[in-house]
Order: C-alpha cells, then structure tokens, then sequence
C-alpha cells in the first residue's frame, strides 16, 4: 500500500510533467500544496467521481487556478472521467484541461477561476448556498443538506480586494462548513512577497470572525489532518487553516523561488525531482498501488447511496418538502410561474402606471417573488435605492439563515461573484443590485458569470444622467456598451413597467447565462400595447408605434428615451412623415431572432434610422449604420437636476425631430 507521500508525489509527478509537455503552466503550487491535497480528499472530502453532480456533495475550489494541474491531478486519480491523455492535452485546444480551471470541460471542477480572489469568494457563495438550503429544508433528524466547502488560495488571492469583501462576509454570516487553505509560502511571480505583502493574515481573519489555525506545517500529514479535523469541529464560523508550505516542493534547485511559479521545471530539473522524490516511473505513468490508494469510486458511491437512503427517509416523513428541494435542485421553475408572469404582465398593460423603472422592477417581484421560494436576493447597501425589497423579503442572517434576502454591504464585486457561488450551487435563482455605475467595481464578476454560463440576474438602477445631481461619478455613459458586448450576457433596459415585468420574467426563465436589469430614477410614462405589441417585447426589440405603410425613417429608443421617441412621432407625423418608433429593451436578444422577424422590425431598405438613448452613442452604429443619427453622450455628465441634463445634452424631443428631419432633406 502507498505511503501518503507516494500518493502526494503523484500530483507532484503529474504536475510537472503535463507543464513540461506543455511548454508552459505553473508547477510550484500543486508541488507545494500536494500533501494537503491528499489529505483532503483521501480522508475527508464526500464526492462521487461517478456522479459529479451528486447534490450534497462537498465542493473543492482551487482559487489560485493558475495550479490547475492540482485539480486535474487530483481529478484523474481519484477516478473522475479525465484519462491520462486528457492531461497530456493540458493547455491545448479543446482538451478538458484548459490552462485554468474552466467550468464545464472537466467534470469536478465546481467554478472558473484565474482571477484571483475569485475562487474563494464563489467558495463564500456556495457555503452561504448550503447554509441557506441547510436552513429552509433540514427537519429534525433529517440533515439532507449537510455538505462542506473546502477552498486552496494563495497569497494572491489574500492581496485581492475582492478577498477581504467575501471573507468578511463570510464570518459575519458564520458560514461554518467552509474551510480554506492559505498556501502562505511566501512567493509570488515577482519573488518573495515581504516586499509587498506583509499582512498578519491569521489576525486579519481573526477580526472577520473567523476560526483561525495558524502555523500549519502544510508537508506534516498528521499536522493536516489535524488541523482539517479541528476545521470540522468548529460548526459556528469558517475557518481559515494558514499552512506553512514550500513552493515546488520537490524540485532541487527551484522550490521555494520564483523560478517555479509559472514556467516549467526543464527536463533535466524533472530528472532531478524524479530522484528526489524517489520516483522510478516515467512521464504519466503511475504504479498501481498508487492508483488504487487514491481511487475514491467505491467509497463516493457508497457516500451518495447512504444519502439517498436519507433521501428516502426524509421524502417519506416530508414529501412537500421533498418533492420542492428536488424541483429546486433540478433547476426547474413552478409549474405555475409562466401562468402568474403573463397575469401580471396584462394587469401591468391594463393598469398603464407611470412609474420609474426601479419601482417597476419592485412592482415585479412583489409580483412573481411569492410563487418564487428560490428567489435569494440582496443589495450592496442600497435597498432602498435600488428597491430590491419585496414584503416577503426576510434577511439571512448567521442564526437563522432560512431567509431569502442578503444584505451585502458595500461589497458589489464580492456580492457579484458571491451570486456566481450560489448559483453554480444550485437550488436558488438570484438577483443582486447596485447603481449601474458601480456595476465597474464588478466588472470581471459579470464576465465570469457570463464565461460560465450562470444564472444570476443583476439589478442596475440610476442608468443615466436621469439620476441628476449625485452628478458624473454616478452617471454612467460606457456601461450599456460594456454590458451589451459581453458574450452570453443579456442586458435589458425597460422603458415602462409592462417591459419591465417582461425583463423580470426572462430573467428568471433563463438558464444560460446572466441578466442585467437596467433601470431609471425617474418615472417614466406607460407606453400602450395590444396583445401582439406585449408578446413581442420578450424578442428584444418590436415596433412599438407604426405608420401607414413603409416608413421614411426608423426611431430605435431604450428606458426612459422612448417616451422621446413617442413624441418625436407624434410631431413627425403631424409634419406628414411616416416614422415607426422601435423600443429596443434587450439588443442582444433582439439579435438572436430570426432574419425575417428583424427585417420586419428594422427593414434593410429604411436606410434613415435614429437612435436615441442617454449613454454613449458608438453602440448604435451598428443598428443606424455610418449614414444614421444618433442623439446619445459622448461625455461625462454633470452634477444638476435631471431635466437640464437632459437639455444640457441635447437628449431631447426636438434634437430627435431635427435628427430625423436631418435625414429626411
């Protein structure tokens, strides 16, 4: 039978090696972390190679996925589908060993992570999922959520500010089944970190909250495993183990230097580690009996079989309860949803309320948040802006964690890539908010939700220079542009409460990406629709107000500028111009419609289009071509009451007329 360190030796091996055949990747911390590796997952973590998507599975994230061979290591032996070849193919297209860990090409990787500070804060977001699925569905005697986070970061991801955002957090709610590793060995790419990091972490953790285990011989197995068990025991805080390790371990003349952080050891230096380590086998091969000491197949099988005998019990004792966490798990909406969507969507038609979009959005999950119990929301400190509360809203909180709604703090990158946790999780469908300007401190957030293809719904309020005298800190121009261009994102700006509740519905039936919600400050007036009109809002963009027969010119308005739109018609047509006013909610999923329902909304021939929003104008050339006009922004705003912005600008009803009739000479 192989010793522990045989068996960590393997990751160290594997490591090197797929880096080598490479001709690039990071060998140092699979090297440095492999002994805690293999204490981990051979004596404690739960999973199921044969199932990676067993529901109460632990979750393992390696923040500094720079050391994905680690996890593709660890992978591979412990039984997972990832062949030896799969891990020859590390860092080539199309292999399902991609230069960090990517979500969706090899199963057990539970997050995308690179950026640093990431993988710990998603690590946040599935504890808090666990512990809010814990809260809502555990019975006594029945704990059928019962699963642990465990997650590696390196000194990288403790300089990340996102890091200090999510971990704060995270003892604040008391998030006691997540366990991190602080790889504390002193480097990064530009050499030893007491140049630029000298932080007391473990006391830094200590004032978050957190159950702190310093000074952890991260190479002494039985120091490991104590300190994992001391990690379990403490069930009222996570915990943060600081493990004192040697970066390429293994390696003769480059562990514990810079040299080994991100290039390959060199085939001679491999020689040299081979003899070290007293490794006789060569490149990706591995003995037997060390195969067998870490497959875990038998073991995950027998885990999630003696948890789907408590499911049994539990679907005996509770079957509403049952039957509601497998809907939940399994992703799928109430049967009912759609039916409460469209009751709501033609009561918002008849009613015809004129009210800001934010209110709108609040009107919205009044509306649908009741016949939604997976709903988890939350704000960054800005509930009562952003109107992100709903009378069913209740806070989760660390001693009673079974509510629906977070309170995030200032924290909107953390609470950005704290939503992408909870939704890779799964069992929720969740939302979070801020102004849109601050949708930059989250940016990268936002993009990995959309890199992988998750549901979380973003509620950006005060879209415009409409916010008025808070004044261009707080104005975004660039930011529909950033959004928009996001592959997999849909960004929807409303311009009433009907599109409103249609971009509220969307949102929460999509299941392939993210949602931005954009709202206004300002109120806004009800635009009219018949059945046809109502339908055709969720394709993205529809003629909101037609003429008779071709038009001479096309209007393309979003949010609050389609009521400038609708008066520019009323103007245009009283002058005899035929005009169609378009409201174009969401570009993108306008885009992904058939070439015959875009022709008939924006037909090639009317070559005099418009566009008109309050944001920067280059988006628009796409939809007015070089020959169109766009009445948009092209600075910053200023600090003063909305509607001499808007004057101020040129954003107005007459700058619309004048573009059109610009055009029409």
């Amino acid at each position: 039978m192989s010793s522990r360190t045989e068996l960590a030796n393997a990751i160290r091996v594997l490591s090197m090696d797929a880096v080598q055949k490479a001709k690039s990747g990071h060998p140092g911390a699979p090297m440095g972390m492999a002994d805690i590796a293999e204490v981990l997952w051979n004596d404690f973590m739960k999973h199921n190679p044969s199932n990676p998507e067993w529901a109460d599975r632990d979750r393992f994230i390696l923040s500094n996925g720079h050391g994905s061979m680690l996890i593709y290591s660890l992978l591979h032996l412990t039984g997972y589908d990832l062949s030896i070849d799969d891990l020859k193919n590390f860092r080539q297209l199309h292999s399902k060993t991609p230069g960090h860990p990517e979500y969706g090409y090899a199963p057990g990787v539970e997050t995308t992570t690179g950026p640093l500070g990431q993988g710990i804060t998603n690590a946040v977001g599935m504890a808090l999922a666990e512990k809010v699925l814990a809260a809502q569905f555990n019975r006594e005697g029945h704990d059928i959520v019962d699963h642990h986070t465990y997650s590696f970061l390196g000194d990288g991801c403790m300089m990340e500010g996102i890091s200090h955002e999510a971990c704060s957090l995270a003892g604040t709610l008391g998030l006691g089944k997540l366990v991190a590793f602080y790889d504390d060995n002193g480097i990064s790419i530009d050499g030893e970190v007491e140049g630029w990091f000298t932080d007391d972490t473990p006391k830094r953790f200590e004032s978050y909250g957190w159950h702190v285990i310093p000074a952890v011989d991260g190479h002494d197995s039985d120091a490991i495993k104590a300190a994992i068990e001391a990690a379990r025991a403490e069930t009222s805080k996570p915990t943060l183990i600081c493990c004192k390790t040697i970066i390429g371990k293994g390696s003769p003349n480059k562990q514990g230097k810079e040299d080994c952080h991100g290039a390959p050891l060199g085939d001679d230096e491999i020689t040299l580690v081979r003899e070290q380590l007293g490794w006789s086998a060569p490149a990706f091969e591995i003995p037997a009996d060390v195969y067998s000491g870490w497959d875990a197949k038998q073991k995950g099988e027998a885990a999630e079989a003696a948890w789907n005998d408590k499911l049994a019990a539990y679907s005996a004792a509770f079957p509403a309860e049952a039957a509601e966490l497998k809907r939940r798990l399994a992703g799928d909406l109430p049967a009912d949803f759609a039916d409460t969507a469209a009751a709501y969507i033609a009561d918002c038609n008849e009613k015809g309320a004129a009210v800001a979009s934010r209110k709108a959005s609040q009107n919205a999950l009044q509306a649908f948040g009741p016949a939604l119990p997976e709903i988890l929301g939350g704000s960054a400190d800005l509930a009562g802006s952003n109107l992100t509360l709903w009378d069913g809203c209740k806070g989760v909180e660390a001693n009673d964690a079974s509510g629906n709604y977070m309170y995030y703090g200032v924290r909107e990158f953390g609470m950005s890539a704290i939503m992408n946790g909870v939704a890779l999780h799964g069992g929720f469908v969740t939302y979070g908010a801020t102004f849109l300007m601050f949708m930059e401190y989250a940016r990268n957030a936002l993009r990995m939700a959309a890199l992988m293809k998750q549901q979380t719904i973003h509620v950006y309020t005060h879209d415009s220079i409409g916010l008025g005298e808070d004044g261009p800190t707080h104005q975004p121009v660039e930011q529909f542009t950033s959004l928009r261009t996001t592959p997999n994102l849909d960004a929807w700006r409303p311009c009433d409460t009907v599109e409103t509740a249609v971009a509220w519905q969307f949102a929460i039936e999509r299941k392939n990406g993210p949602t931005a919600l954009i709202f206004s400050r300002q109120g806004l007036p009800h635009q009219a629709r018949n059945d046809e009109q109502i339908a055709a809002v969720a394709q993205g963009g529809y003629v909101l107000i037609d003429c008779a027969g071709t038009p001479d010119a096309i209007i393309i308005a979003t949010g609050s500028e389609v009521s400038l739109a609708v008066e520019a018609h009323a103007t245009l047509t009283a002058a005899g111009k035929n005009v169609r006013v378009v409201s174009m909610p969401s570009t993108t999923v306008f885009d992904r419609q058939s070439d015959a329902y875009r022709e008939s909304v924006l037909p090639a021939a009317v070559r005099s289009r418009v566009a008109v929003e309050a944001a920067h104008k280059d988006f628009w050339y796409k939809y007015v071509g070089f020959d169109g006009a766009i009445v948009g922004m092209e600075t910053f705003g200023e600090s003063a009451p909305a509607g001499e912005l808007y004057k101020l600008f040129g954003i107005t009803t007459e700058a619309v007329v004048e573009a059109v009739n610009g055009l029409l000479k």
